[in-house]
Parts: C-alpha cells; structure tokens; sequence
C-alpha cells in the first residue's frame, strides 16, 4: 500500500499524453511485440527551475512533435500503434531523479526515459536504467562519465559532452590570446566535469588555468566569486554555470567593471534561450560552442518554425535534441518490431543519423556517445540582429572527428 500511495502522489505531477495513429486498433493492438500493447516514452526533467527554459516542458512538446511525425510518416504500417508521452520534473536533484526513474520504469511503465539535465541527476537515471534494462537517452546532462567510466548498455549520450564544448570555445579563445584562465564552476558533477575538460583544452592550446572556484548550485549572487577571481587578473573568467544561473552570473559580470579591466568572459554552456532571457547586448560578441542552432539553415529553419507555432518560441539544442532522441528510438522500434530494450538497442548502435539535429550523425556502439558535427558561434551585436532569436552567428563548424573524443579514449566498457 506504501508503494501505490507514493506512485499516486508522484503522478499528480505527471503530464500524459496518448496519442493514437489514424487506423489503429482497439486495446492490445499494437501490430508488434508491446508491454501493454503500447509504447511509453517518459521525458525526465526540470520543469520549474533553473533549467526550464533550456529544456523543461517544451521538450516534452518537442517529443509529441517526434511522435506525431512518426505516425504520420508510417500511418497503418506503424508497428505500435499506441505511445504515450509522460513528463515528470525531477527538480535538479539527483535522489529525486533516481526515485522518480525507478518509478517511471516500474509502475509508470516507461519503455525509455529522455532528456534529464543535470549531470548528477542523469548518473542516477543512467543506474536505474541498468538495472531495470530499460533505455535511457540523456539530452540535457553533459559529463563524459555517462559514455565513460559509468557507462552502460542501456543509456545513450546523444547531443553534446563537456569535452566537445570545451573544444570548442575554450581551445578557441585561448588560441585567439586569451593565455590565463580563473574557472568558476557550479559544484557538482557537470561543473566538475566541464572544469576537468576545459582545463585540459586550454592547456592543450598552450594556457593556464590558474585558479578554479567552485560555487553553490543553484544560486543567484556571484558577486563574491567573481571579485575573486578577478583579484588573480587572468585574461578569461570562464564560468561553467547554465540556465538561470548562467544569467545571473553574466549580469552581475558585466555590472562587476571586470570587463572595462581587460578581462573577458568564456562561456561554457549556453543556450539561445540564455540570450533571450538576459538581452543579446549583454552577451554580444560572446564565443561559445552550440551543438545545433535554429537558424543554421533550411532544415533547422522550417523544424523551428513548426517548433514556434507549437510553443511560441524557438527551440534550444536540447529541444531539438529531444526531437531527434525520440524519433530515432521510435525508427529503432518501428525496425525491431518491439519494445524489447535489447532488441532497440541493437539497432540504434552503430547507426549512421542526419536528421533536423544530428548532423554527420552516428550513435555509436563501443560506448554510446551519439557523435556529430557541432558549431563554433558569435554572439550577434544587437545592431546585426534581424529577427526575434536570430542571435548567433555560425564562426565554423566544429566536425564530429574533432568535437567527439575517440571510442578508445573514453573509459567505457560495455559490459551491460
């Protein structure tokens, strides 16, 4: 009785969705192998905090938009002919992420759990997906050890990494004279993590980091934190915060005089949602790296479009990246004929994807980690933005050999 009482207060903040193709059958219809003769895809996430607008419950729409798309595209021939599309927000916390997982699996159903931002929180998720042998693709959560040390047979890596970001922007900057770095990282396991794999760049690039400050997460005054860092004069303060406290720290940065001083601010994460959020003045002339971008062209274009007349507003990475994780799994299930994990699995590793997100795409199987071409990008000045979002400019285009670290050098052995 214990059990059902908390499974029924834990759905009270579940968001579900059934969606039926046209021409389905009654009950049990599926046309294939199905646990309950429908298939359940529950998106895992923070839906009213720090992240919320980076990924939150328009990813949840973003999976609808890959469901109905995949019924539109198989009609009758669909070989499930029933999918539900459940959300639950895990608040950021790593022991409400593996409750609410375990949950999902067991009673809810889940078939595969999708998205979780925060790095802490998808370890957790990642466990639970190995012990129930259900599938877990993260979208959200960056640190390398999902594909690494911790990785599994059941989870997937499948839009970015912190060593593809830090590739990207801080390889970049320390090349273009940006020599000595102070870090200033949340502290927990994606802030770790990106500290890890950006120090590691701005080295290889021949920089120091000569001091790494660690704050709490989330939180909102880093005005101590960045008087510190600025008091060992470095050349690059880079944060490694995101969503809301991204914000917070660029704010009170460009009200610190920091910047009249010489010094500059290296990004680690950011999202178009970030920019829109704070003002594109407050971030213009910004290097970052940015898996995907709206406006990279025709294809991203018309996705976002449908994407804005859904939710009235333009799509982060991650929302893109939700897309594209959720139909892949349903174009794997639609080629097994069921919803068996193993079944799934096998035909998603090693497969080669271009899609509205995954560019140069393949998933792959030595440990997981969803590899693809990414963009180096420009923080527009407000005088060259032409339309609502239209804030990045593309610098180049950072391959999927050079983003992605090799299969060899991640630590992974896929042993379940």
């Amino acid at each position: 009785m214990e059990s059902k009482r908390k499974w029924a207060g834990a759905s009270a903040l579940t968001v579900t969705l059934l969606l039926s193709a046209c021409g389905g059958g009654g009950p049990g219809s599926s046309g294939g192998d199905f646990t309950g003769g429908k298939l359940v895809l529950a998106v895992l996430n923070d839906q009213s905090g720090v992240y919320k607008d980076a990924s939150g419950p328009n990813s949840v729409k973003a999976v609808k938009m890959a469901v109905a798309d995949y019924q539109k595209k198989y009609g009758d021939k669909a070989v499930v002919k029933k999918i539900e599309v459940t959300s639950t927000d895990h608040q950021n916390k790593p022991d409400i992420a593996n409750t609410k997982a375990g949950e999902l699996y067991e009673r809810g159903g889940a078939d595969v759990i999708l998205d979780v931002p925060t790095s802490s929180a998808a370890l957790a998720v990642a466990n639970q997906a190995k012990n129930h042998k259900k599938l877990f693709l993260d979208v959200s959560a960056a640190t390398t050890a999902l594909t690494g040390a911790q990785c599994n047979k059941y989870t997937f890596q499948w839009a970015y990494n912190t060593h593809l970001l830090a590739t990207g922007t801080g390889a970049t900057v320390t090349r273009n004279g940006g020599k000595k770095w102070t870090i200033i990282y949340p502290d927990y396991e994606f802030g770790q993590n990106m500290t890890k794999s950006f120090t590691a760049a701005v080295e290889k690039a021949g920089g120091t980091v000569q001091e790494t400050i660690p704050t709490p997460f989330p939180n909102e005054n880093f005005a101590t934190f960045l008087t510190k860092a600025g008091s060992g004069n470095p050349d690059v303060i880079g944060t490694m915060q995101a969503g809301g406290d991204l914000i917070n720290l660029v704010k009170q940065f460009n009200e610190s005089g920091l910047k009249d001083k010489g010094v500059e601010l290296a990004v680690g994460l950011m999202l178009i949602n970030d920019i829109h959020s704070l003002g594109v003045e407050q971030f213009a002339g910004t290097l970052f790296t940015d898996p995907w971008y709206w406006n990279m062209d025709a294809e991203a274009r018309a996705w976002a479009d449908r994407f804005l007349a859904e939710t009235g507003a333009r799509p982060s990475f991650e929302h893109a990246g939700n897309y594209s994780a959720a139909l892949q799994y349903l174009e794997a299930v639609q080629a097994a004929g069921t919803d068996d994990a193993d079944a799934v699995v096998a035909k998603l590793e090693g497969k080669k994807v271009n899609d509205v997100f995954l560019r140069n795409g393949e998933i792959r199987a030595q440990d997981h980690s969803v590899v693809h071409d990414a963009n180096l990008a420009r923080v527009k000045k407000p005088a060259d933005v032409k339309e609502d979002w239209d804030y990045e400019e593309i610098v180049t285009k950072i391959p999927a050999a050079e983003g992605f670290p090799p299969a060899e050098a991640s630590g992974c052995s896929m042993t379940s």
